[in-house]
């Protein structure tokens, strides 16, 4: 990574790649000569977005509707997401607090824009997702990582929150179901880290782009607990509409103001026939399919746990959410990008490393995405274990 250049800003050096980029480049080559690989790196669903959604956007460019929308979202979507919290939740919404964004990735850089400054901090889980971090940094913000293990699930709680207060905190920000955890933060820590920041002028920032996809037990979204949270969510995971890239963000009234100069300076407004086509989103129609695949999902998960246990592989939580599973890999390595290396080298399973999701422990993991059909999630035990197991 070159970042000694002279024109290269300063804040580079911190902004590491994904090292799992590295993983997939070398499946791609090995792809390339003929061999088989199966991916259980990448956190994108196999399934192709959902038919009706589709038809909508299909739509949208033969009717024309190709022009800007307002910068903070086609009204009709803003709506319709308005109506999903109600509905889906209980929790009513006004329209008004609805941003629609360029990925849930634009969602997050706009609230963090919009709340802190220069020199102040952002304390998040380690392990966690590394755009975090990296988007703190961007705006010239500084980190507080927590370290967290399978005692807490992977998950901040209020103690460790009070534990490692500092003074310019200005954001905690909690990711449910996490990636690369897949866990849930207790509705009842949600609650209590929110009264956390609020008494201590800082400003809680919720993940939930992975909450359609929380396979048991009971939830709600944090705008259940405080009308001053933001919250973050996407078209893309359960929705499945990767590559449209649109997402959303909920915010409280007395921010939308600056939000909305923020999008105008920033990106103007998020694709157009995108946004007609996730109106389709919340229908009965898509949603039955969505849960259908939502299902297929928790057998996934079932199935590749169980296996991977039986492997040798550390899993000290079963996620309720998301489509990953975090394993210990130390009876294999103490280096897990070399132990993923090693995989793809030797079975043709591409996985993740612990080390692009954080510092503390990461040697000891590998994230395992299971965004494949069962029978590959088969044939990839059946060579791990030939390899692992001889």
């Amino acid at each position: 990574m070159n970042t000694s250049h002279p024109h290269i800003a300063a804040r580079m050096a911190d902004i590491a790649p994904f090292h799992v980029m590295d993983i997939l480049a070398r499946a791609r080559q090995m792809e390339a000569r003929g061999r088989s690989i199966i991916h259980l790196e990448i956190g994108e669903p196999d399934f192709p977005t959902p038919r009706p959604i589709v038809e909508a956007g299909i739509a949208a460019l033969e009717q024309g509707n190709l022009y800007y929308t307002p910068p903070l979202g086609l009204p009709q979507l803003r709506s319709a997401i308005a109506g999903f919290y109600a509905g889906h939740y209980g929790v009513p919404i006004t329209p008004q607090r609805v941003v629609v964004t360029p990925g849930a990735s634009g969602a997050l850089l706009l609230a963090l824009g919009v709340l802190v400054n220069a020199g102040e901090t952002v304390m998040l889980a380690d392990p966690g997702y590394p755009c975090n971090r990296h988007f703190a940094r961007f705006i010239e913000a500084r980190t507080l990582s927590v370290p967290v293990d399978a005692g807490t699930a992977y998950q901040l709680t209020p103690d460790l929150v009070e534990r490692y207060w500092t003074s310019g905190i200005k954001v905690v920000l909690l990711a449910s179901p996490s990636n690369p955890t897949g866990t849930v933060v207790p509705d009842a820590d949600v609650r209590a880290i929110a009264a956390i920041c609020a008494a201590r002028g800082a400003t809680l920032i919720v993940d939930e782009i992975y909450h359609g996809l929380i396979y048991e037990g009971g939830y709600h979204t944090a705008l259940a607990h405080s009308d001053q949270v933001f919250v973050v969510n996407s078209f893309s995971k359960y929705f499945q509409m990767t590559g449209w890239r649109l997402g959303w963000l909920v915010a409280p009234e007395w921010a939308i103001e600056a939000l909305d100069r923020l999008v105008q300076n920033l990106y103007l407004a998020a694709s157009t026939p995108a946004q007609y086509a996730a109106l389709a989103a919340f229908t009965p129609t898509t949603l039955a399919i969505l849960e259908a695949r939502k299902a297929e999902l928790k057998v996934r998960r079932d199935y590749l746990s169980a296996a991977l246990s039986d492997l040798g592989f550390d899993l000290a939580v079963i996620p309720q959410g998301a489509f990953y599973l975090y394993a210990g890999c130390e009876r294999f390595s103490q280096d897990s990008f070399a132990f993923a290396a090693q995989i793809l080298e030797q079975t043709g399973v591409a996985i993740t490393p612990g080390v692009d999701f954080g510092t503390y422990q990461a040697q000891r993991f590998v994230r395992f995405a299971y965004t494949t059909s069962l029978p590959d999630l088969r044939e990839a035990v059946r060579r791990m274990r030939a390899y692992l197991m001889p």
